[in-house]
């Protein structure tokens, strides 16, 4: 207090560290430094007392106030920590693996506005025959969401004997969904199954959104409306199935509410944006249709997606192409 010299802040520094690391609290840093001040200089106490009463008193409250505000930053921190091994494990269990097949091209892009993805893609593959894709979103976020989805994955993968009927694998998934899971956690799905040699697309829907078709041949798209209701309401829920024929160059269009929801410019129709991209774009494959479309919509919400993005394309193309 007499030699403010830089051996002496060194000094203070050290003491700070030993202080820090006994874990003594603030009130008690001042009062040990009052007690020094006390004894070394005794006559300047008088005027100086109440003043560091007052500080003690205020470090008291401080110190309270710190040490909840560390509590806090502990458990976030162990919380950051849970959500990135629960975000690596979702991302592992729900990985999903887009085919390749001679006369389909599939494209997928599914982008979380989280760290855990509330949309699910899942692809069923039968050789050059069949192909199926059932593409879910999950009415709710963060890891009660992802262990919903890690149920419909595997109700899935026990449906492979049955995969090419979209009414009946709704209907399994329901009621996997309406059993094993909390009553405030609902899911939608689109189903679809192509029969290739046949070209015939069936599909079904639970509460989800509606798929579009372009049709090459009539330059124009059709909305693949299915009413269905919200997989895990009811236990006993039946769907039903429709079908179209895909032709050369034909496009099917399958995507979540967040592709379609445009809430920072409401005036938009966003799918006239989705149809008019597409068709204005319809010859680049369909991975970069998917791109394309992911970008466009950033771009028009002022890069701020509100919920997860997911958008699978199929594209019928012929021999000659490949």
């Amino acid at each position: 207090m007499v030699n403010q010299t830089e051996r002496n802040l060194y000094i203070a520094q050290n003491f700070t560290r030993q202080l820090i690391q006994k874990n003594i609290s603030p009130e008690d840093v001042i009062s040990i430094h009052k007690n020094a001040v006390e004894q070394i200089f005794p006559n300047q106490m008088n005027e100086s007392q109440p003043a560091y009463d007052f500080l003690i008193e205020v470090m008291v409250h401080y110190g309270m106030a710190h040490r909840e505000h560390q509590s806090l930053l502990q458990k976030q921190a162990e919380y950051e920590m849970e959500m990135k091994i629960a975000t690596n494990i979702q991302k592992t269990l729900l990985k999903t693996y887009v085919p390749n097949m001679q006369n389909i091209d599939i494209g997928m892009i599914s982008v979380p506005i989280r760290k855990m993805n509330g949309d699910y893609v899942h692809f069923f593959h039968d050789g050059e025959e069949y192909l199926s894709v059932a593409v879910t979103d999950v009415v709710g976020k963060g890891v009660p969401a992802a262990l919903c989805m890690s149920m419909v994955k595997y109700g899935l993968e026990t449906l492979v004997y049955a995969y090419k009927d979209p009414s009946y694998v709704l209907e399994v998934i329901n009621r996997v969904i309406e059993k094993g899971v909390d009553d405030s956690m609902f899911v939608s799905m689109f189903y679809g199954c192509l029969d290739v040699e046949q070209n015939i697309f069936s599909y079904a829907s639970a509460g989800h959104e509606p798929a579009l078709h372009y049709s090459a041949k009539n330059d124009q798209f059709f909305t693949l409306e299915a009413k269905g209701l919200l997989l895990g309401v009811l236990s006993e829920t039946n769907y039903t199935f429709h079908e179209i024929v895909l032709e050369e160059n034909d496009l099917i269009i399958m995507m979540t509410d967040g592709v379609t929801e445009f809430r920072v410019k409401e005036e938009l129709n966003s799918r006239e944006v989705i149809t008019t991209l597409i068709k204005e774009n319809r010859h680049l494959s369909a991975q970069q249709l998917c791109q394309l479309l992911y970008k466009e919509i950033e771009r028009v919400q002022n890069f701020k997606l509100f919920d997860d993005f997911t958008v699978v394309i199929l594209k019928k193309i012929g021999l000659s192409l490949n």
